[in-house]
């Protein structure tokens, strides 16, 4: 059994409404715009999501909390190859609108998103998961902000918020 857990915490603020930041998170051909390749997303609670990393193995969760367009939580399988050593590991998307910074910045609106990881061993076998996955998200949530805030009339995503609103 590990000696510890680690997790992470990343924090993007995007101009743009939180229906298509949720949007995005769960579009698989908008996901492989920003994110990863060989997407496949069941988007309900008890659903899947599943995403294959760039030159590395596929990573399947179970969609736990699916609460449009504010909350979107996943427990993992098992990694593939990596020790059962009795961990959970929970990957937390927290949406917030920011109207006081959307006013004084004046926009329409701002999205807070949050990605909290948890569950992850402290063991040297499960360092470069934990390190693949971190690093992943503070790579990848930048690349979300330049996609989602690129102005209109520019190359770019058309979003239909999945929430129906």
């Amino acid at each position: 059994m590990a000696q510890g857990m680690r997790g992470y915490a990343q924090r993007v603020d995007i101009r743009i409404g939180i229906d298509v930041v949720w949007q995005a998170l769960l579009d698989p051909k908008t996901l492989e715009r920003w994110y990863t390749r060989a997407v496949r997303i069941d988007a309900r609670e008890r659903g899947i999501y599943s995403v294959m990393l760039e030159g590395g193995p596929t990573l399947e969760a179970n969609i736990d909390v699916f609460a449009p367009p504010r909350r979107l939580r996943l427990i993992y399988m098992p990694f593939p190859g990596m020790p059962d050593e009795g961990n959970v590991i929970v990957e937390d998307f927290l949406l917030d609108r920011d109207d006081v910074a959307a006013r004084e910045a004046g926009v329409a609106a701002i999205t807070v998103l949050r990605v909290l990881g948890s569950g992850f061993p402290d063991g040297s076998a499960w360092h470069p998961v934990y390190s693949r996955l971190r690093s992943g998200w503070e790579r990848a949530l930048p690349r979300l902000k330049v996609l989602l805030e690129r102005p209109p009339g520019r190359t770019g995503p058309q979003f239909t918020p999945l929430t129906g609103r």
